[in-house]
């Protein structure tokens, strides 16, 4: 199985209870009744264990049941949308793709 992992911070003024917003009522809900994917997670990180501060303030967790039909599915209108305020949010997400041992 594929999973994608997704670290990022927010932009510099971007609104915290506006992102959170945005992923609990469309990112999660829409993303989540995708053909291709198993799960989506979004989480906040609260810091390193050991103490300090987590170099991500957030992290997704996109498992996979297709990488092929993921990519059909990101390319409807609806998506493009998601994927375009998910941008306004985001700055310089990591998309780290993985693969189960």
């Amino acid at each position: 199985m594929t999973t994608v992992i997704v670290l990022f911070n927010l932009k510099p003024g971007a609104s915290v209870a506006d992102y959170e917003r945005f992923a609990r009522e469309t990112d999660l809900p829409i993303v989540n009744k995708l053909p291709s994917v198993e799960r989506f997670e979004v989480l906040k990180t609260a810091g390193l264990l050991g103490g300090g501060d987590a170099p991500y303030q957030y992290v997704e967790v996109l498992r996979l049941k297709s990488l092929e039909a993921l990519g059909q599915d990101v390319a409807t209108e609806q998506m493009k949308n998601v994927a375009a305020e998910f941008r306004v949010f985001a700055d310089n997400p990591q998309f780290i793709l993985t693969e189960t041992l």
